[in-house]
């Protein structure tokens, strides 16, 4: 039963749209009605308020990391172990994807998905971090770098957690996330996924 509860906390918290609480307090579009239709950071930077996004992104990992910290420090104190904690992590990113305080309509996760293995395990996060940002500078494509490192973080959690239950939520986080890029994973194979910095052409995917 303990677990549950931490489980239902953390979908809950994953609930928070930090893109939609954002863009209403700046008084901004519905980020769910514009470009990529995504509610996260990158589509509201398309507003032009980068102070919008950055709270956007700070937000969606803080929650991720929130959630995962608070089972971690005391669901061991009512009988919650590594299992719980597992699930607790699965549980806010698919409360990301499918917030029910927005109508089941949420973001790919790149941003909470780090949250979380930052709480899990900062090295761990740290890792996935420096293989986004390598990705990112080699090849200028959002998509691709989350993609990429999505790939490499069940390798750093098999390697570093030494826990099988938190490796094999390391490895279902990362398939939700990879699945929830199908669009992306399209127009990256038929070449029209907008890099950063460049310009849209006609048919191409915004950046996620």
């Amino acid at each position: 039963m303990p677990s549950i509860v931490f489980v239902v906390i953390a979908y809950l918290i994953g609930s928070l749209s930090f893109a939609v609480i954002v863009s209403k307090a700046f008084g901004l579009a519905d980020p769910r009605s514009f470009g990529s239709k995504n509610p996260g950071a990158t589509n509201v930077l398309r507003t032009g308020k980068k102070l919008a996004a950055a709270l956007t992104l700070l937000g969606d990992a803080a929650k991720g990391w929130l959630a995962v910290f608070l089972a971690a420090a005391y669901g061991p104190a009512y009988g919650v172990g590594e299992a719980g904690i597992a699930a607790v992590a699965l549980a806010v990113f698919v409360g990301h994807v499918y917030p029910v305080f927005f109508g089941f309509h949420g973001g790919k996760g790149v941003a909470t998905a780090l949250g979380i293995l930052l709480a899990l395990n900062v090295w761990m996060g740290l890792a996935v971090l420096a293989t986004w940002l390598l990705a990112t500078y080699m090849w200028r494509t959002s998509s691709l770098s989350a993609l990429i490192a999505a790939g490499f973080a069940p390798l750093y959690g098999y390697t570093i957690l030494g826990s099988r239950s938190l490796s094999l939520a390391v490895l279902l986080l990362s398939a939700l996330l990879v699945w929830r890029h199908q669009s992306n994973i399209r127009n990256l194979l038929s070449g029209r996924e907008t890099r950063i910095g460049g310009k849209s052409r006609p048919g191409d995917s915004p950046p996620e």
